[in-house]
């Protein structure tokens, strides 16, 4: 299998690569990304062949149909980090909350996040390349809340990978800061940066692209790559929970074998979203793809006009941070697929230089085949937190944008997953608010919460009050490259 550039390419890079060169190499020709030639096929027979299979064979099955460049013995080992989750048989349980919606819990890894079913197999993987192929790897990660710590724990004490993690201090829960700040492994750098996370994420980039950056860890015998979504190995392991989700619908007898469903799927820098359309474009009965966002509502107008206009807006704060996020990068690949790389380098040139791009009638007409959109403010999310709980369901704030997604998008009768981004620990404040309790401090509300809904705090979760802060170092974004280089 052949991984092709979104923005076509430059005569300097090659214009196809494998699997490994790129995710160890993930910035691409005109600063784009890699994506797949090709899907593997999700038709009937491959699902009923795996309608009694744990979900590890499932995922090797898949990712050997994938055609990637890792050996098999690789896969298996990265693979067999799922053993780590809360139910080793079961890393994505699925719970119904409706006659007709279920909710897939992708949290229940060692940072409680969604963002472990791909970085904890991903890591290894990447981490196994690096020493096979003797090189020494500065992995960068941005991140809104979740990618951070995942990224930490996976690569933690790892041969042959340092890792360069930002987040925008302050614009985290308090959970997700100290699962970052606590860490101790001498490989791990954390950087708070004065800004939000687009500042964060537009660094990495820029110094992912930069020769002058690469030409300096050369000088140190380092390469460069990314542990961010801009990186496909990432996205290949998020396309395997929704083949997961749909054939646990079947197992339960919810569904037959064919029917189609609709996905609700709470975006921020649209990974997750992009693994749906990608299950949905290799063969996956997936009617549509609802795609939700709190305030910082982008991608709503994106799917519901075509518009992309950064010009008028400006980051907001909010109780469901992970999706605050203005520049989505996997909408990149989105509209490779759909319109060419010609086309997509064409729009995101006009993004980069006028803060804005518009697709055309046809072009969105074409996004709304598999897309449709809604946003949650914060008010409209506790409404949502408190009415599950008193139903004894509790979700966190990112999952509670999609209740009003579920309630007034569907166009058809079918059942619905609802994909769960995080466990409620992470936001205890917010969902105790949500249940009519007032309390900023983390160890308040979690005594709370888990006292007065009975639901318990993982020990990963309640350890870290007690951890001490290993990084405290806070920049201004444009300082971010020079104490990435002092680490190093």
């Amino acid at each position: 299998m052949k991984f092709i550039e979104t923005r076509g390419n430059d005569g300097q890079k090659p214009s196809s690569v494998l699997f490994s060169e790129a995710i160890l190499s993930p910035s691409a020709s005109f600063g784009g990304l890699y994506v797949p030639e090709k899907l593997p096929n999700l038709d009937t027979t491959f699902l009923e062949g795996h309608l009694s299979s744990h979900y590890k064979i499932l995922a090797l099955d898949f990712l050997t149909n994938f055609g990637i460049d890792i050996e098999k013995e690789v896969l298996e080992a990265a693979l067999n980090r799922y053993d780590a989750f809360d139910d080793p048989s079961n890393p994505v349980p699925l719970s119904k909350i409706e006659e007709d919606c279920f909710v897939a819990e992708l949290y229940h890894g060692p940072t409680r996040a969604f963002k472990d079913m791909a970085l904890q197999p991903f890591g290894y993987v990447l981490s196994k390349l690096a020493q096979k192929r003797g090189e020494h790897y500065l992995i960068m990660a941005a991140t809104s809340g979740d990618t951070g710590p995942a990224t930490l724990e996976t690569f933690k004490d790892q041969e042959g990978v340092q890792v360069a993690c930002l987040y925008p201090d302050g614009g985290t829960s308090d959970v997700q800061r100290l699962q970052m700040v606590t860490e101790d492994a001498e490989n791990l750098k954390v950087i708070g940066v004065e800004g939000n996370f687009d500042d964060t994420q537009n660094t990495l980039k820029e110094l992912l692209a930069s020769e002058d950056f690469k030409e300096e860890l050369a000088a140190r015998d380092i390469k460069l790559s990314a542990a961010n979504s801009v990186n496909f190995g990432r996205i290949i392991f998020q396309i395997i929970y929704h083949i997961h989700s749909y054939l646990e619908l079947v197992r339960k007898n919810e569904i037959s074998m064919g029917e189609k469903i609709y996905l609700v799927v709470p975006s921020g820098n649209f990974g997750n979203a992009l693994g749906a359309y990608y299950a949905k474009k290799a063969g996956l009965p997936i009617e549509k793809i609802l795609i939700t966002s709190n305030v910082n509502n982008i991608l709503t107008d994106w799917i519901k006009t075509g518009a992309y206009d950064l010009t008028s807006r400006e980051l907001v704060q909010t109780e469901s941070p992970a999706m605050d996020i203005l520049k989505s990068s996997n909408i990149e690949r989105i509209m490779f697929d759909k319109f060419g790389p010609t086309r997509t380098k064409e729009l995101m040139d006009d993004l980069a230089t006028k803060g804005k791009s518009q697709l055309t009638e046809k072009e969105l007409s074409s996004l709304q085949e598999d897309f449709t959109a809604s946003y949650s403010d914060d008010a409209e999310c506790e409404a949502v937190v408190g009415a599950y709980a008193k139903k004894e369901y509790i979700m966190d704030p990112h999952t509670a944008t999609c209740m009003k997604a579920y309630e007034t998008l569907r166009e058809k009768n079918l059942k619905t997953v609802v994909y769960s981004t995080a466990e409620w620990t992470k936001f205890s404040p917010s969902v105790a608010k949500s249940l009519g309790h007032e309390v900023k401090d983390d160890t308040e509300a979690l005594k709370w919460v888990s006292a007065n809904t009975n639901v318990s705090v993982p020990a990963m979760i309640e350890g870290l009050f007690a951890k001490p802060i290993k990084h405290t170092v806070v920049v201004k974004k444009e300082d971010i490259k020079g104490e990435m280089l002092r680490f190093l």
